[in-house]
């Protein structure tokens, strides 16, 4: 035999007995780790996820082992080194950012003075999507030959250039601004410039922790106007609510949306069903812990499937149904506390713009249910309606909806 054709066969089999013997360490210091599913050489259990929804393939995988999620470096790219509140690791700097949000930015009087921004779609697939380059995020190769490396960067660059924009020219209106204007009537950015610059924080701010806050509802009304056009009654006992409601105030305002009790039963379904986040932002373990009866070493990211738990069938009666009703005299809400129901999350970590994002959904779905009749488009039937989805960051219906406007009342336009 060659010389080095059996050097190699050595070398090789040097190599899968290291790694069998580190692989059986590994699981010795760690102790009994919670079940998952079978993987491969080098690519692991990601070949579980090709082809599916990953939150409608982590659902099944619990079903048998338990939740698993990969890495994905994308966020980190896009979000500023995790320098937002939502990935941002639990300690001192998370806190401030939280203490800003609260008492800066989602108080009441603020989520009545400014609108939701859209996410950019572009941005929205390539975060959220998954890419066997995500599973080696030190190999560089793969991310060169993926092509979804350099799609991060140039998107980053560009969302960067309009974002610098967006803070030189708050920097310029500042300058040319009162300082006797009233607080309330400035925006997220002039809010954040002001701590920026006077602020007495305890870890300073800058302009990529502005650049880095990000809001989107736009998918859960999409999802909610065509859950209401899959079922008709649903969709007539909304409208003549919000109708009732301000045919005697002449015009759809904020004010009277404490007054639609339905539509607020219907936005809790479909966040239930579609939540704007399927798979909740990562949890980090700060230390060994067991969770029934499995070691959960520290450090471990764990991905809860917020998806999954709303539509599991041991805590929802017909669980797959749009059923705005099963919330009529319950005490169930989306605040954390009852976890058959976290479209927002829970705990520390739970949405601080609650208030924010149902008042930036309720108001659209009110004026639209107000001025308009609706029908689908192009002559299509309820049964053609498709409600197939699209995974990124959020997930999005497949296939847009296509509906036709009828003018109702004389306000349209």
């Amino acid at each position: 035999m060659d010389p080095q054709i059996l050097l190699a066969i050595i070398l090789f089999a040097l190599t899968v007995i290291w790694i069998w013997m580190n692989k059986s360490s590994c699981k010795t210091q760690q102790g009994k780790l919670p079940p998952g599913p079978w993987k491969l050489p080098l690519i692991g259990n990601m070949h579980h996820f090709i082809g599916s929804l990953p939150h409608r393939c982590l659902r099944d995988l619990a079903n048998r082992h338990g939740p698993v999620m990969p890495y994905l470096p994308a966020a980190r790219i896009l979000f500023y080194d995790f320098t937002d509140i939502g990935f941002a690791p639990y300690g001192d700097y998370w806190r401030q950012l939280r203490k800003i949000c609260t008492l800066e930015q989602l108080r009441a009087k603020r989520v009545q003075s400014f609108r939701a921004i859209r996410e950019e779609e572009e941005a929205v697939e390539i975060v959220g999507g998954f890419s066997f380059a995500d599973a080696f995020p030190s190999f560089k190769l793969l991310q060169i030959q993926s092509g979804r490396s350099f799609q991060l960067e140039k998107l980053h660059r560009k969302s960067d250039k309009i974002l610098e924009n967006i803070i030189q020219q708050h920097r310029a209106d500042r300058s040319n601004t009162k300082s006797g204007d009233k607080d309330e009537q400035n925006d997220l950015v002039h809010v954040l410039l002001n701590l920026l610059e006077h602020g007495n924080l305890e870890i300073p701010l800058t302009d990529s922790n502005i650049k880095a806050v990000v809001q989107t509802t736009s998918m859960t009304i999409e999802w909610a106007m065509s859950e209401m056009l899959k079922y008709p009654k649903v969709l007539e006992e909304a409208r003549a609510e919000v109708r009732h409601v301000f045919n005697k105030r002449g015009e759809v305002n904020e004010e009277g949306l404490s007054e639609l009790k339905y539509l607020k039963l219907v936005m809790k379904e479909t966040l239930r069903l579609h939540p704007a986040l399927p798979l909740l932002l990562p949890r980090e373990s700060k230390e060994n812990c067991k969770i029934n009866g499995y070691e959960i070493p520290a450090k471990s990211r764990v991905i809860i499937n917020g998806w999954a738990i709303g539509r599991d069938p041991k805590y929802w009666t017909e669980a797959e149904k749009f059923n705005p009703e099963r919330f009529l005299n319950s005490w169930i809400e989306f605040k954390g506390v009852n976890f058959e129901y976290i479209p927002f999350g829970a705990g520390r970590r739970i949405c601080l713009g609650i208030a924010f994002g149902m008042a930036n959904v309720e108001l659209p779905i009110a004026q639209l249910l107000y001025y308009f009749d609706w029908k689908l488009g192009d002559g299509r039937k309820l049964e053609e309606l498709k409600m197939d989805e699209v995974f990124g960051a959020t997930v999005a219906k497949k296939h847009e909806l296509c509906v036709v406007p009828i003018p109702y009342h004389s306000g349209a336009h």
